[in-house]
């Protein structure tokens, strides 16, 4: 007995049947309907609900088949998709619509300005709107006279042609060659030389509580008193190679290494050079930053150290633009250099509070790997924490708190401020840092200048500033001027001119300084 679903595939059959009444024929296609419907009925065992369903079935399929007459629908030309009314921005096919009727017009609506986008298209609609659209893409080719003199001029340069299609393969091959060869693929070396020549104009007197009390002792520029006989030229090198890997894209592990003199220039400074060797002696070379940093999502960046990270190295900006331009080390926030850490263990986090806003926590420690009562993570450390605004206008400040252990004629603990005015041609920058130190007395500094970037070229820098570094009952004064020229990419020469004066308990404590940097990157 055929069940109820073969009655369903047989009006599905006589639904086909009209639909493509055009290939079929409609007395062939009615035929096999009825017939298929009759045998349906005829295999069905005489009842009076097969004779109801018999004769509500033979109504449905006469209502089916009969010959409807239909009025072609005429379509009408849009120029933008606006004009449908059932088109919103919001429809997922919102672009590719006004890409078709917008930009190539070959897109139709109804008469009632209506597309109609969830209603099954018809075969001839189909064919209707793909001959608009391929008589666009002809106009767009271009006539057949277009495409043959395409052809002619690909014909005529058919050889130079060929020689670029051969340098590429050349290309992919030594490409392909240098990544077998490089030295790393995570890895990237990045060198930094700089090379200083320091003239002294005068000569300070030593400081009558210099070590020693010998006018023949060796100034050193970190001791509390300065100052004292210098040769009448130095010429001292620092040189910095540093191992940068990236294992995301957005991480970096960091080694580096430095060696350079020993430095005693600048002897009536505090801190010397800027770009100095770093007290390391017979050019020896030194295991300098050891770091690790990586983002925690997308407001978070996360910093630990083995070596050489402390206090400014935490930060994001340590704001004035003398900072990494000056020749001498004054010329960056002096503050930040009073405290300890950094031979050791380090860590710090930077949070991106918003687009401008960020705040800076680091801390470091000296005795990290010492296995003793005095040694460990927690002695001999500073911490410090810093709320930067660096914004894209002419604004941009910091505030920072810095402490740690201490000991006597050391530093309690660090307020500072720090601002930048950007006016473009020329930037008006300074800091002020409150310093109290243990025992009495106080460590304060300051320090203000203007800076003029990109002056007479891209990359130069003119740098003018003064003010007083951090000493216990002293005011030293350093003001410096200094021309950054950028002669390329790779190398940069900066003359200097700066006058110190240590403010000590000698009979002369000034003296003033020509230098020439001359740096080299690569």
């Amino acid at each position: 007995m055929l069940k109820g679903h073969h009655l369903l595939l047989a009006l599905g059959l006589a639904t086909c049947g009209v639909g493509f009444g055009q290939g079929l024929g409609e007395t062939t296609a009615d035929a096999l309907a009825l017939e298929a419907a009759g045998d349906a009925i005829a295999l069905e065992t005489p009842t009076a609900d097969s004779l109801e369903k018999e004769a509500r079935l033979t109504t449905q399929i006469k209502a089916t088949t009969e010959p409807t007459q239909t009025e072609p629908i005429q379509l009408a030309q849009v120029t933008s998709v606006s004009e449908l009314s059932d088109v919103q921005p919001g429809d997922w096919a919102y672009t590719a619509l006004q890409r078709l009727v917008e930009e190539y017009g070959c897109l139709e609506g109804y008469p009632d300005r209506t597309y109609r986008g969830s209603r099954a298209l018809t075969r001839y609609e189909f064919a209707a709107g793909l001959n608009a659209c391929l008589d666009v893409v002809v106009q767009l080719i271009g006539s057949s006279s277009q495409l043959d003199e395409i052809r002619r001029l690909q014909a005529e340069f058919a050889d130079e042609l060929a020689a670029v299609r051969s340098d590429v393969d050349t290309l992919q091959v030594d490409v392909a060659e240098l990544e077998a060869n490089q030295f790393s693929t995570t890895t990237k070396l990045r060198g930094l030389l700089n090379a200083h020549l320091v003239v002294p104009f005068g000569e300070a007197s030593l400081s009558a509580d210099q070590p020693n009390g010998s006018p023949d002792a060796t100034p050193t520029s970190s001791d509390s008193t300065v100052g004292g006989p210098e040769a009448d030229a130095t010429f001292e090198y620092r040189s910095i190679l540093n191992f940068d890997t990236s294992f995301t894209g957005s991480d970096r592990l960091r080694l580096s290494f430095r060696t350079g003199d020993s430095t005693s220039t600048l002897a009536n400074t505090e801190n010397g050079l800027a770009s100095s060797g770093g007290g390391g002696t017979g050019d020896s070379v030194q295991l300098d930053d050891v770091f690790y940093r990586f983002p925690i999502g997308d407001r978070i960046s996360a910093t630990v150290a083995a070596n050489s990270m402390v206090t400014d190295d935490f930060v994001s900006s340590t704001i004035v633009p003398f900072d990494g331009s000056s020749v001498a080390d004054a010329g960056g926030p002096e503050f930040y250099d009073l405290y300890n850490g950094g031979g050791s263990f380090g860590a710090g986090l930077n949070f991106n509070l918003s687009r401008n806003l960020i705040l800076d926590l680091g801390y470091a420690n000296d005795t990290g790997n010492v296995n003793e009562p005095d040694g460990g993570l927690f002695n001999n450390y500073s911490y410090i924490a810093q709320l930067n605004l660096l914004s894209d206008g002419i604004f941009s400040g910091a505030i920072a708190y810095i402490n740690g252990d201490s000991s006597s004629s050391s530093p309690q603990y660090t307020v500072a401020g720090l601002l930048s005015l950007d006016f473009g041609p020329v930037i008006a920058s300074g800091h002020y840092a409150y310093t109290p130190a243990e025992g009495g007395g106080d460590l304060d500094s300051y320090m203000g200048g203007f800076a003029f970037p990109n002056l007479f070229g891209i990359g130069n820098e003119l740098g003018l500033y003064g003010g007083v570094s951090p000493a216990i009952n002293r005011n030293p004064l350093l003001v410096e001027a200094y021309y950054q020229i950028s002669v390329n990419e790779f190398f940069s020469l900066t003359p200097s001119f700066i006058y110190a004066n240590s403010d000590g308990d000698n009979d002369d404590t000034e003296n003033t300084y020509g230098a020439v940097r001359a740096t080299f990157a690569f």
